[in-house]
Formats: C-alpha cells, structure tokens, sequence
C-alpha cells in the first residue's frame, strides 16, 4: 500500500502589516474612501488604525494639555517634529484612547508591538511625552480610536468586495498629507478608480 505524501496544513493568510483600502462602494460612512493600517490580524480577528482621517476639533497642543503632558499657556514650544503632528481618526471603536504608529527607532519594553520592519504600535503616555521631549522616533502619527473586527469579520467584509488589500510602505503610513493617501494607496495596486466596478464579480 502506498502512503499519500504528508500535506502540511496551509497557513491562513494573515493581513498584518498590510493596507486594507475601502472600495468605492462602501457602504459603511465612518470608512469611506478610508486606507487602514493593519496592526494584527489573527483568526480571532483584527485590528487596525485608518491613516487618512483627520480627527474633528482637536489639534495636538490641545490634546497634549488635557492630557498634562504640557501645561496650559502662551509661552508653549514644541521641537519641530511636535509642531507637525496632527491629531487623526483612528476608527470607530475606543474614540478616546490614543494610538502612535511609529518608526522602530522607538521602543518601549512591554509596551511597543513591533508591526512591520519598520512601523511599530505604541498605546501608552510614554511615547507622546518622548515626542515632546524631543527623544521620540524619528517617524510617527497619531490617532484616536481604532478599526476592529470579530472573528471572520474581515475575511467575509473582503469576500465581499468591501476592501482591497497591499502591501503598506511606511512612508505612506507617516506622510502628513491625508487627503492624497487613498488614491496613493489604490495606486499601489495599479487601480484604476475610474474602471472598478461597484458589485463584486462583475468586470
């Protein structure tokens, strides 16, 4: 009797460190036209940080004073690097907590989830007082709230023609100008936005 040859189980394909773009046809306003960082993805779930929406009404001078990282008052100087953060939406889910996407030349033990060769996910304090400071990374964006989903969620959300997906070049990641990203991003992929077709199996 011959035996079959041994198959090693295939591997789910994860999307960690990748883009999920929104297609045009999203139905779901809070990520229209969004371009989501994915920071872990696993089968009991993901989670992620949209990096092309601007947060409402809060610069980060603001938020660094309700947070007591600076005082209050006229005479406030931040290090360059300070002065051109924004304060972006980071998703729909913990609206009040804040999440650094970061450079991996930053890194706090227990506390930075190494993402992709050089992007890292920072939650704590500790990062925004560096960045104050001065001694933070030499790349970073901050959000507010993140994108998450349940398990299976994604996967049939992109089964349903609700995102596309690439690989995710840091420099995008950080690049200050928001409004371009998402057509930066379809880019990377060669799309077209002009050719893509809003029902899923339809050319």
């Amino acid at each position: 009797m011959i035996e079959k040859p041994h198959r090693a189980p295939v591997e789910p394909s994860y999307l960690d460190g990748q883009f999920l773009i929104a297609m045009p046809s999203m139905e779901d306003g809070r990520f229209a036209r969004s371009v989501v960082y994915i920071c872990a993805h696993s089968a009991d779930g993901a989670m992620g940080i949209v990096i092309n929406q601007i947060a409402p009404q809060i610069d980060f001078v603001d938020l660094l004073i309700q947070l007591d990282i600076i005082p209050d008052g006229p005479e406030i100087r931040l290090p360059a690097r300070a002065n051109r953060m924004i304060v972006q939406r980071g998703g729909p889910v913990e609206t009040g907590r804040g999440f650094v996407l970061h450079s991996a030349d930053y890194f706090i033990e227990n506390s930075t989830l190494p993402i992709a060769e050089n992007v890292c996910l920072t939650a704590t304090l500790d990062i925004l007082k560096a960045i104050v400071a001065g001694s933070g990374p030499r790349s970073a964006m901050l959000a507010l709230g993140y994108a998450g989903w349940a398990r299976g969620q994604l996967e049939a959300e992109i089964q349903q023609n609700g995102w596309l997906h690439c690989e995710a070049p840091a420099d995008l990641i950080f690049d200050p100008e928001l409004s371009t990203k998402y057509d930066r991003a379809m880019a990377l992929l060669g799309v077209d936005l002009a050719m893509l077709s809003d029902e899923a199996g339809h050319g």
